[in-house]
């Protein structure tokens, strides 16, 4: 079987009418996220059902289909490399993740992030070091932020909290609406298995957050302590597995909104800087190193 063929199918089951409807829910009008994007109207399970039957497509065939202009294309193309990697070797499993990395720039929107980055990107990198995940926290491309914090969503899952917050940490002065809602749904995922590690990123963090990442990290609080949070109060709020020992000093908060609003200026000015063709030197994991831009297109 070829990607063509395969995708000749796609557009067959398509239905132009659930297609409108997608492409205003996956925002792909002018100035927005999805801008470009071209959907088919085909339901997720009918393209889960399809990667079962295309399991055995080879790795190359699939990366055409990953390539492919067309929404639906490149999500069975994630499917079928997500099975793929579950059941490969570790050679298999190796190589899907690098070509997996070598072609984030079509892995542009959440749904294809949040459906493969935590069950390929995730598990590659759980036993290894963790300096990909910086990498692409620290990139200009919101597809590939979303994929530093939702590969963590692996070790949340398995009960391992540190990588998330750490990428969260780098992510609290993102400009993004999507990275604001993926971090903070991370950071409620690890609430819903430890609440005391959660409330203690939160404290030393909350008044930094973005609004809409707060939002969706307290969504299940209960409702006096989330107003709490949302009105800025929460240096006054002790859970109650933590007793009366609230003595902890707060930092001042101009001091901390001084320090978001200079990383966000460092932010755009690196974002810009690349998009020009202007290589930038960073601070990254206790070194500094170059940032060249990419010229290959």
């Amino acid at each position: 079987m070829k990607a063509q063929e395969i995708q000749t199918c796609l557009e067959r089951l398509g239905d132009p009418e659930k297609a409108q409807i997608h492409q205003r829910f996956f925002k792909t009008g002018p100035g927005e996220y999805g801008e470009g994007d071209v959907f088919l109207g085909i339901r997720v399970p009918e393209t889960r059902r399809l990667a079962r039957e295309y399991q055995s497509l080879s790795l190359p065939e699939t990366i055409k289909l990953l390539q492919s202009p067309l929404h639906e294309s490149r999500q069975l193309a994630l499917f079928i490399l997500v099975m793929a990697y579950g059941k490969g070797d570790a050679v298999l499993q190796e190589q899907i993740y690098h070509l997996y990395l070598e072609n984030t720039r079509f892995i542009n929107n959440w749904d294809l992030v949040d459906a493969s980055a935590e069950h390929i990107v995730g598990p590659w990198l759980r036993h290894r070091r963790k300096t990909p995940l910086h990498d692409l926290a620290a990139s200009g491309l919101v597809w590939e932020r979303r994929i530093a914090i939702m590969a963590t969503f692996h070790y949340i899952k398995k009960g391992e909290f540190d990588p998330t917050l750490r990428i969260a940490e780098r992510l609290l002065a993102d400009e993004h609406d999507l990275i604001h809602k993926a971090t903070g749904w991370m950071l409620r995922e690890i609430g819903k298995r430890d609440l005391a590690v959660e409330e203690s990123f939160l404290k030393a963090h909350y008044r930094q957050m973005p609004r809409t990442m707060l939002r969706y990290a307290i969504e299940k609080f209960p409702e006096d302590l989330r107003q709490q949070y949302l009105r800025g109060e929460s240096a006054l709020v002790t859970s109650k597995k933590e007793g009366s020992s609230n003595n902890e000093k707060q930092r001042d908060p101009d001091f901390i909104n001084a320090e978001i609003a200079m990383k966000r200026a460092a932010q755009k000015a690196r974002k810009r800087a690349l998009q020009v063709g202007i290589g930038v030197m960073v601070y990254r994991d206790g070194r500094i190193i170059e940032e060249k831009p990419d010229l290959e297109e």
